[in-house]
């Protein structure tokens, strides 16, 4: 199976806006699956679209930075297995969220770029060892 290993920050911004958020939800459906698929057999299930809307609604929005965090790190420690070593976990991640906040609102779009960063990496790798 094919992952994609393309996502990038401009497109990712453009069609949230041509589509009103949409493609927003869409691309979280989309990294978690792809992130199940080249992290299986660590142990662990980055959680869905469903769960992911669900569970912020009911926690005001605090369930968000929990999945974006989780995520981080998962990429993180399954990264060697690829041969692959990011310098940026879920800690990171969870700065930019929160604090780059902050910085005219600027974080949480670099937040967005290190997960698509290091999942295209990932991807990759995975492809490349499933020659895909």
């Amino acid at each position: 199976m094919h992952v994609k290993e393309d996502r990038s920050l401009p497109m990712y911004i453009l069609l949230s806006i041509v589509t009103c958020g949409l493609y927003s939800y869409w691309f979280l459906y989309s990294i978690a699956s792809d992130a199940n698929t080249v992290c299986d057999g660590d142990g662990q299930k980055t959680s869905g679209l469903i769960a992911f809307i669900l569970l912020s609604f009911v926690t005001c929005g605090i369930y968000t930075w929990f999945w974006y965090y989780n995520l981080g790190n998962r990429l993180a420690s399954n990264a060697p297995r690829y041969g692959l070593s990011f310098q940026e976990n879920g800690t990171t991640i969870l700065i930019w969220l929160i604090f780059g906040s902050m910085l005219c609102g600027i974080g949480p779009f670099i937040a967005m770029h290190i997960l698509m960063k290091n999942m295209n990496a990932l991807a990759h790798a995975y492809n490349v060892q499933h020659n895909c």
